[in-house]
């Protein structure tokens, strides 16, 4: 039972330092991801787990160990993102692999990539045949980066001169039956106005909606919890095939 108690209390511990230290190192851990984040990742992964469980030794030698391994791996970003040559050093350099739709050796064997590793990778970005890569780039935490031709490359609305109204991020104004009175009053508007859109989608109350959203045009967006499609089918109802 004490035993049992002890854990408990080390789990805590651990945890929330866990989550300190994560929080302080940051989102770069998880996207830029290199070999040494990797490796620091689950040791101090690692030590917090032995916090936790290992009770032949006292809490603070493994918190110590915690807290010095943390502040290493952020003292290592610091010196990354301050010197140029530390940073190279720590998360290695990009490495061009193809130019020109050619398949640069030398390159492969720094990186040791097979071409069926870089092959699988181009199938990854809908490219299928090295002729349409002008540059392909492995990057540090081991993705690629491709750029095709530019006769291999979509069409866009400025090469038709084409005009294209702006892109907004549509705003929550109900999520889960509830209304955000704030966002409405950011964008001007209120309940009654809400009201009477949602009657317009035969909705009597809001707590019928799961999602509804307004984008930068004034275009609201309702999901209710069922919804009535495909012939009247309640695909809030529907279980599948049987």
């Amino acid at each position: 039972m004490i035993e049992g108690l002890v854990v408990a209390v080390r789990s805590v511990i651990g945890f929330f330092s866990l989550l300190i230290f994560a929080r302080i190192l940051g989102k770069q851990q998880i996207s830029q991801l290199n070999f040494f984040d990797y490796v620091l990742g689950i040791t101090i992964g690692s030590i917090a787990a032995s916090l936790t469980t290992d009770l032949s030794s006292r809490a603070w030698p493994h918190w110590i160990g915690l807290l010095t391994w943390a502040a290493l791996g952020l003292l290592m970003e610091y010196a990354a993102m301050k010197w140029r040559y530390c940073g190279k050093y720590i998360d290695g350099e990009p490495t061009i692999i193809i130019m020109k739709g050619k398949i640069l050796e030398e390159g492969l064997k720094k990186v040791r990539y097979r071409v069926s590793d870089i092959m699988e990778l181009l199938r990854n970005k809908d490219v299928f045949n090295l002729n349409e890569v002008e540059f392909a780039i492995i990057e540090p935490n081991g993705q690629l980066s491709v750029l095709k031709k530019a006769e291999q490359q979509p069409v866009t609305k400025k090469d038709l001169n084409l005009s294209s109204k702006p892109v907004d991020i549509s705003t929550e104004i109900i999520y889960d039956g509830l209304i955000f009175d704030e966002n409405l009053k950011n964008l001007k508007l209120d309940r009654n106005w809400l009201k009477k859109e949602l009657n317009k989608q035969g909705i009597k109350n809001p707590e019928e909606v799961f999602l509804a959203t307004i984008d930068h045009n004034g275009e609201l967006y309702v999901d209710k919890y069922k919804d009535y499609i495909n012939n009247g089918v309640d695909i809030g109802d529907y279980k599948g095939p049987y």
